[in-house]
């Protein structure tokens, strides 16, 4: 019988008013420097010969303080707002520890105008303090303010009121969290943000933040809780210390400024107007030029900031195996609260303290590197997850362009990971994460317009389906990763909602049966499998194909004498050798034969991780593909039109839209 395999879907699935998309997106962090103003310095705890002598080993104490504007949200957010904070003040709680204090925090007030008078390096208002205090937006409470310090003028009077509050006892840091919808919500789809706004006097630790969220940004599905998640635990480590406008306040394991001091004031002695921080010294900080930056264009020289403390040196060296490495590079791109305060999206992808949240965040033990070298802070380096990006791959990788590792590894036939060149066209072909833990998109897009020379990392014929000449508008989808294609991570989302996420480990990404054309299953013990290509699902005479195929995520086990099998729509299919094909053909529920193939990958790329050593590869026995009738029984049009909205749900673009603080292509 003649089989019509249809790669354009029926007319009814284009006219179904079902909107849905997938989403390879990327959060922007709209963190913003702390400004001189915005900040108070030498809040009293405990004298500095004190607390310089106590070790750095007591767990860091976070004292929550929720805002009204929390308790009147709908009661399911403002739920769901103390659950994930109180997560993320868990992670950091566990994570670092500093010197002990045994005082209580009282901070400081806010003077009634901007003149001051200073004596004895403390700051006192002009005849009244305000009547309110606040930490960015939110209000701070009377009982956790210091008294008034006040002076009047004619006189030589330095004043204090009795007005003091109580403190607040056995806590380290104070998080002021609200929910407001302030300008910055407004900018893009900004998620939270967060900062510092008062340190204390012996050692400039910030000892009180804030943590706003947007509420229109909050969301009850489990994708953006766990995205929500992350986004906490990065913003809250900008109000602990991962900023720049604390950079000139880091101090060595001594406790010793790694910035001048000004005799006169105690901060740092340089300082700068337009950026309104304080200026940090090279110890921190470092500029370096690469004069042999390969571009499309030939070289070109580059200036890049990096991060040059003892311990990030260290750290960053032994993970991309770069010896000569200077330092952790900073981001160049974006504005400020972007740029210099994150590390560079194009070197560290996926690290949580890059500037956008693309897909799986992960606090490296580079970042918690970096807290140990504020001079405030020890980390517990076994709280760090596993950050796979450029492990390993050495200097070529981590100090030259994205052209200049595509193209040489092009020139040898080598692979280009952890870049990628795939172009989309016509039907979505997924990939897998190089850790096989998820289903992954290459981000190349076409923009409207040939991209800068050094953003340009094609040559005429690199592109499969792409004319000569063209090749110049392709890119990758996130401007911070300077243009560089890579794999990304992904969401399904239909009406603006995230429905489920690419991940392979996440059971929440289960699929409904009715759309399980590959035989999936997602859970803690699944990884991605590639396809060898297309699945058709066939009915009678007809076939259709979804035009999403690639890849898909299936249950693995292991075993010592037989390696590797996959389980595909329940069935066991056992991997021999890297590379061999499997047939698979099943029924499902909805009347059509699902077939198609899933390539094994070596046993040793998913069972070692898995507490498995490896047999040798084996030869194959028959093959274990069912040989089933395709179905011919007739369909309601309730069935024909469901099957066909799936299919059209499964056929949309990825949008390359740069949203604000959104997890999207920029």
């Amino acid at each position: 019988m003649m089989l019509t395999v249809c790669a354009v879907l029926f007319a009814v699935a284009c006219t179904v008013s079902v909107r849905g998309s997938f989403s390879a997106e990327d959060h922007r962090c709209t963190h913003t420097f702390t400004k001189q103003h915005e900040v108070f310095y030498d809040v009293d705890i405990e004298p500095e010969h004190v607390i310089r002598r106590r070790s750095v080993d007591h767990q860091l104490r976070i004292h929550l303080h929720f805002d009204h504007s929390v308790n009147n949200l709908p009661l399911p957010h403002s739920q769901l707002i103390k659950t994930e904070v109180q997560k993320a003040v868990k992670y950091w709680q566990e994570t670092l520890m500093v010197r002990a204090t045994n005082a209580p925090i009282r901070l400081r007030r806010q003077c009634g105008s901007q003149q001051v008078s200073y004596s004895n390096q403390r700051a006192y208002c002009l005849n009244k303090c305000s009547p309110h205090t606040v930490c960015g937006e939110i209000v701070i409470p009377h009982d956790h303010l210091e008294g008034c310090y006040f002076w009047i003028p004619g006189t030589s009077e330095y004043l204090v009121d009795n007005n003091a509050g109580p403190g607040v006892n056995e806590t380290d840091f104070i998080l002021y969290i609200a929910s407001i919808q302030s300008d910055r919500c407004q900018k893009g789809r900004t998620v939270a943000y967060a900062a510092h706004c008062q340190q204390e006097r012996a050692l400039d630790r910030p000892v009180a933040g804030y943590f706003s969220i947007c509420p229109q940004s909050i969301s009850d599905s489990w994708q953006e809780r766990q995205q929500l998640l992350s986004t906490m635990k990065h913003e809250i480590l900008h109000a602990l210390g991962f900023t720049a406008g604390l950079y000139a306040f880091y101090r060595d394991a001594d406790g010793n400024p790694l910035t001048d001091r000004s005799p006169l004031t105690g901060k740092p002695r340089n300082f700068d107007g337009k950026r309104a921080m304080y200026v940090w010294s090279d110890k921190v900080v470092g500029e370096f030029v690469r004069h042999n930056w390969d571009t499309h264009k030939g070289f070109i020289s580059k200036v890049v900031s990096m991060i040059v403390t003892p311990k990030v040196k260290e750290e960053v060296r032994r993970h991309f195996n770069c010896p000569t490495l200077e330092g952790a590079e900073l981001e160049d791109q974006g504005i400020d609260g972007t740029a210099i305060t994150h590390w560079e999206k194009r070197v560290f992808e996926n690290e949580a303290m890059t500037g956008t949240y693309t897909q799986n965040s992960v606090i490296s033990r580079i970042t918690l590197a970096m807290m140990e070298d504020t001079g405030w802070y020890k980390a517990d380096f076994s709280k760090a997850g596993d950050y796979e990006w450029g492990r390993g791959l050495g200097c070529d990788f981590v100090t030259t362009s994205c052209f200049h590792w595509i193209s040489t590894r092009l020139a040898r036939n080598e692979s280009i990971y952890p870049y990628c060149r795939r172009v989309k066209r016509g039907g979505l072909w997924t990939d897998c994460t190089h850790n096989r833990h998820a289903v992954a998109l290459c981000n190349l897009v076409e923009y409207s317009a040939e991209l800068p020379a050094q953003y340009q990392y094609f040559s005429e014929n690199q592109l499969d389906g792409v004319a000569p000449g063209q090749e110049k508008k392709f890119g990758g989808s996130v401007m911070l990763a300077d243009y560089c294609p890579y794999l990304q991570e992904f969401s399904w989302t239909s009406e603006g909602k995230t429905m489920r996420g690419s991940s392979c480990i996440t059971e929440a990404n289960t699929l409904n049966r009715k759309i399980n054309f590959f035989g999936e299953y997602y859970g803690e013990s699944s990884r991605c499998f590639k396809h060898h290509g297309q699945w058709v699902l066939y009915k009678c005479d007809r076939g259709h194909t979804p035009q999403h195929s690639g890849s898909g995520c299936y249950k693995v086990s292991c075993d010592e004498t037989t390696g590797l099998s996959v389980l595909v729509a329940n069935r066991s299919y056992q991997c021999y050798y890297k590379g061999y094909i499997h047939q698979v053909n099943f029924l499902q529920s909805s009347g059509y034969l699902h077939s198609g193939s899933i390539v094994c990958p070596a046993c040793t790329e998913i069972c070692p991780d898995l507490g498995y050593r490896c047999p040798a590869d084996q030869p194959p026995r028959p093959s274990h593909a069912q040989d089933l009738p395709i179905p011919c029984t007739a369909s309601t049009p309730q069935q024909s039109l469901t099957l066909a909205v799936v299919l059209c749900l499964l056929s949309l673009d990825i949008s390359p839209v740069l949203l604000h603080c959104r997890l999207r292509p920029s």
